[in-house]
């Protein structure tokens, strides 16, 4: 009796009026809502890359594997000593049915790669000769509840659980943690968990962590009271563990980042769903003390959505608008900002974003990395692909990126959760020889 219904909506067929550069940049077009019983569903079925395949880089760049046979590798982080640290994680198991709409979710996310076990384990890889391919790797950190987001301060690691901040102590070289971990402060977790990964960073002077939270809905259909804590950045003391509410009505914030001219925080964050292909563009934005930036009773300032019930007109009044749309349904996940890149000087001063991939987009967006270019610490300019080929041409996912950082010489390391791979993106060595060269001191 399900399989009509299941049939339904995997078959929803709305298309796209607009293109997705049409829902990027500082100011997005957005077209009126539409919404349907059948939401859009238009699944890129994982399929992995097939025997010697990998993604394309952009002109002056090379890909390499910096590491293959990962289990679900979603987030990364560089260790002073240039140890890579991957968080081998997916959701957890669910802790109570949300009905036949959770039910159908669970079959979608099970077809885009997302329906495997967490492997709950942070991998750690190390490239001692240098030559751009982890040939360490070891376990060095397990029985983790869906890790996804690290920081290091000073001698102390954090690990953003699906549920709690935990520290271990951390010696520089060492490739595995047997120590227990300490839980410093709780997160939102279950039984609804809708976003569960939980990203971190913390302060220049180690004193405060900052975790992103995703909401626990769509557009708040659970209940407010099930969002308390969430679609937010909390803020949390990296001694005591007292936590508070630095930003929120952020829908699902994810990556997170210091821009390097301003100091300031951003973040990449994902919208809302249901209301057609076009709308609501994900985006990347600064985030202030105090601020809220509309989720879930407005979306890109002050533009209402009709669907909650009931409203906040005075919230509505002061949400901030987003500084950068990154596109509709673009699962916009992995930030981090070019500085110490040695990638071409086109790609020196800005934002990597990596686009993980829509499932309710028709045509898809996404399933690549982006560059967002900067000056004087704010978006200027149109982003550039840095890394694409993730959708085969009849439309299967033969990767799907996640997680973007910077290694210790500048490269660009990608996770790509379906690929099972960490993806290294370099400049060529024409594109080096071509770069302009630091200027000597007292030259």
């Amino acid at each position: 009796m399900l399989l009509a219904p299941l049939a339904l909506a995997l078959a929803g067929c709305e298309e796209a009026n607009h293109t997705v550069a049409a829902g990027t940049g500082p100011n997005p077009q957005l077209p009126p809502p539409r919404s349907s019983w059948i939401p859009t569903v238009n699944i890129a079925p994982a399929v992995g890359w097939p025997e010697g395949a990998r993604p394309t880089p952009a002109a002056g760049m090379q890909v390499t594997a910096f590491a293959r046979g990962l289990d679900h590798p979603r987030w990364l982080y560089v260790l002073p000593n240039g140890d890579v640290l991957v968080a081998e994680s997916n959701k957890p198991p669910k802790a109570e049915s949300e009905g036949i709409r959770g039910w159908v979710m669970g079959l979608v996310m099970s077809r885009a790669g997302a329906g495997v076990p967490s492997a709950n384990r942070i991998t750690l890889l190390r490239d001692a000769d240098g030559d751009g391919v982890a040939e360490t790797r070891s376990v060095f950190l397990e029985g983790l509840n869906s890790p996804f987001g690290m920081a290091l301060v000073g001698e102390t690691l954090f690990v953003a659980n699906t549920d709690a901040v935990v520290r271990f102590p951390y010696r520089a070289g060492e490739t595995r943690i047997t120590a227990p971990g300490e839980r410093l402060a709780p997160l939102p977790g279950g039984p609804i968990n809708h976003h569960w990964t939980k990203g971190l960073v913390a302060s220049a002077d180690g004193a405060r962590l900052y975790a992103s939270v995703g909401s626990n809905s769509n557009v708040a259909e659970n209940g407010i009271a099930a969002e308390e804590n969430r679609a937010a950045i909390l803020e949390i003391n990296a001694r005591s563990g007292e936590t508070r509410v630095f930003a929120s009505g952020l829908r699902n914030p994810v990556g997170m980042a210091w821009e390097p001219r301003t100091g300031a925080l951003w973040t990449a964050v994902n919208e809302r769903d249901e209301i057609g292909s076009d709308l609501v563009p994900d985006y990347m934005t600064s985030v202030r003390d105090g601020g809220f930036y509309g989720w879930p009773y407005s979306y890109y300032g002050q533009v209402v959505d009709s669907r909650v019930l009931p409203q906040r007109a005075d919230l509505v009044a002061r949400a901030i608008k987003p500084d950068y749309a990154l596109g509709p349904h673009t699962a916009s996940l992995g930030l981090s900002f070019a500085e110490g890149s040695t990638l071409p000087a086109a790609f020196r001063e800005g934002a990597f974003v990596g686009q993980h991939g829509s499932w309710n987009r028709r045509p898809p967006s996404g399933y690549k990395v982006i560059f967002v270019p900067f000056a004087e610490g704010r978006p200027n300019g149109l982003p550039v692909d840095v890394l694409t080929g993730f959708l085969s041409e009849d439309g299967k996912a033969l990767g799907r990126p996640v997680g973007v950082t910077l290694d210790a010489r500048g490269a660009l390391l990608v996770a790509d959760d379906v690929g099972n791979a960490v993806w290294r993106v370099s400049a060529t060595q024409a594109a080096a020889d071509a770069a302009p060269r630091p200027a000597l001191a007292g030259r």
